[in-house]
């Protein structure tokens, strides 16, 4: 048997026809460029993820940079992150103008861990943007109240969360703003890159949706330094019809995740777990193994795929050089960088799939000591 870490080919499989439609709908208009499909896409996820507005984006990145410099975050301020996530939410601070702060995470969930938050507080504090890594979000509530303590802004960086539900409430509704990414892997994917930003604050979506368009207010009336970054109407075409999937995918996510961790479940490989009051769509199953080499050779071997998320964490990239001096102050991160192994997830995975790599993983660790 051979798995894939992730198979866009059979999610196509179910879909096909649709997105083929999709597609030469735009083809036969030519309205490539914030054309009717985008409008209409940006109107269905802003309701999807329980929010007034949404802007389409040319990735997840710049939908962090340009969430955060509509709320005039920029030059000197500073925003809280988890030390724990891909770089990209760093990037989008730094391109905005402004510099990441790192927190550790908690280790039940790999999410930002609450209760070291007010210690990276300082006077250039401007935000605090929680990653709802892996598909599950952070803890918003307790997150929102330091925050209103503080004078903070949140900004959700959503970019791996469609579709998951804190307390009932959809990822992307709970910030000031809120980030997305279409990168095609991802819960929600586009056939190329894209991105989304919500909110429900219309003054702020009015000039994100200037901010994308060079600044403008009309066309060759530009009010301010824009910039270019735009979802493209073929990828809204195509995400309008995954859309209504998603719901679909991320109950098959959950049905595996919900194996795995049986499978796993006093054994010496380590799961995340989650509280009731969350909802994971599991854009990605993480687990740590005693000996990270053995399991990826075991998988290799018997043709499984699989990820590293994330390896090197973003203090000890040479990206971020200035940020070297953090090493030893972020345990279970650096931790963590040494033992995850990401597992095949995606929605259309069979039971028979999941106890495969289940199996091949366990046999990895056979004779480990059970923590």
């Amino acid at each position: 048997m051979k798995v894939n870490f992730v198979d866009l080919h059979r999610q196509l499989a179910t879909i096909e026809p649709d997105v083929r439609e999709a597609i030469d709908r735009v083809l036969s208009r030519g309205d490539y460029i914030l054309g009717q499909d985008v409008k209409a896409f940006e109107s269905e996820f802003a309701a999807y993820s329980g929010s007034q507005f949404c802007v389409g984006v040319g990735s997840g990145t710049a939908a962090i940079e340009m969430g955060l410099r509509a709320l005039g975050i920029g030059a000197g301020d500073e925003v809280i992150i988890p030390a724990n996530t891909f770089i990209a939410s760093a990037l989008g601070i730094s391109q905005a103008g402004a510099r990441p702060a790192l927190v550790d995470v908690d280790p039940k969930t790999a999410n930002i861990d609450v209760s070291k938050i007010e210690a990276a507080i300082t006077p250039s504090t401007k935000a605090i943007m929680p990653v709802h890594l892996y598909g599950c979000m952070a803890e918003m509530d307790e997150i929102s109240e330091i925050a209103d303590r503080h004078g903070l802004l949140v900004i959700e960086d959503a970019c791996q969360a469609h579709g998951a539900e804190y307390k009932g409430r959809r990822a992307g509704s709970l910030g000031r703003v809120a980030a997305f990414s279409f990168y095609p892997g991802k819960n929600l994917g586009a056939y190329g890159d894209g991105g989304a930003i919500t909110t429900n604050d219309r003054s702020v979506y009015e000039r994100l949706v200037q901010m994308r368009d060079f600044g403008q207010v009309k066309k060759y009336e530009h009010l301010f330094k824009g910039t270019n970054s735009r979802l493209d109407t073929i990828q809204a075409a195509v995400l309008r019809v995954k859309l209504g999937h998603l719901d679909d995918w991320n109950s098959g996510r959950r049905e595996a995740a919900a194996l795995y961790d049986r499978i796993f479940a006093g054994t010496p490989v380590k799961t995340l777990s989650y509280p009731a009051h969350q909802t994971p769509v599991y854009h990605l199953y993480v687990v740590q193994v005693p000996n990270r080499e053995a399991t990826m050779d075991a998988m290799r071997k018997s043709d499984i795929g699989f990820g590293i998320h994330y390896p090197i964490p973003i203090h000890k990239q040479p990206a971020y050089a200035e940020l070297a001096h953090l090493s030893g102050t972020l345990p279970v991160t650096e931790e963590a960088a040494g033992a995850i192994v990401s597992l095949p997830m995606f929605g259309e995975i069979t039971e028979d799939e999941v106890r495969f790599v289940a199996d091949a993983v366990l046999q990895s660790v056979a004779g480990a000591v059970v923590a």
